[in-house]
């Protein structure tokens, strides 16, 4: 489930909004109030249900064959996402839908890269919300490996000082671990 030309997508587990209005979330790192959405290249950030705890990586042009063979394995594609086993159930369970929003009303958000897509001003969708579906098909479609761990910060602590991509999301969520000198995990 991907955005069309045009489009940017907004993932719910809640098939009833109508109208999408700017506000500060409730995990906001920024005081502005903005209308959140993904494009074509951060869409699959959100195949998860919404409070899952997630890891992602994926190759740069600047990523080293060290760092991809050692976290994305050999063969293993260019990107990956973890979750934890006990969160497994949710992601066949969860009823997801993606909301078509237009484009033209969303600016890039994130530094230095981009991470999201935002909107000021309230935003009506193009249609009504459509399922997802299938979560692990559309990683499985998108060549993307999903990954089971019994804990996340050890593969975390990988891909953060690692030449690849990374992001992470509802991290708070996440089992906690033994905590290294300097991460940034929860207590």
């Amino acid at each position: 489930m991907r955005p069309e030309p045009g489009q940017v997508l907004h993932f719910s587990e809640d098939p009833t909004i109508t109208r999408f209005v700017p506000h500060v979330a409730a995990t906001a790192r920024q005081p502005g109030a903005y209308v959140w959405a993904v494009d074509h290249d951060r869409a699959p950030d959100y195949w998860f249900p919404r409070n899952c705890p997630r890891a992602m990586a994926w190759t740069l042009p600047t990523t080293s064959q060290a760092d991809a063979d050692r976290i994305l394995g050999p063969g293993g594609g260019t990107r990956v996402h973890a979750i934890e086993y006990h969160r497994l159930g949710e992601l066949f369970s969860v009823q997801l839908f993606a909301y078509r929003l237009p484009a033209d009303r969303f600016r890039p958000f994130g530094t230095p890269t981009p991470h999201a897509m935002v909107a000021t001003e309230p935003v009506q969708p193009l249609g009504p919300p459509e399922p997802v579906g299938d979560l692990l098909r559309l990683h499985a479609d998108a060549g993307i490996q999903l990954r089971v761990l019994g804990n996340l910060w050890d593969f975390w602590d990988a891909v953060t000082t690692s030449t690849l991509g990374h992001s992470g999301i509802r991290l708070r969520n996440a089992l906690t671990g033994p905590t290294p000198t300097g991460s940034d995990r929860p207590p």
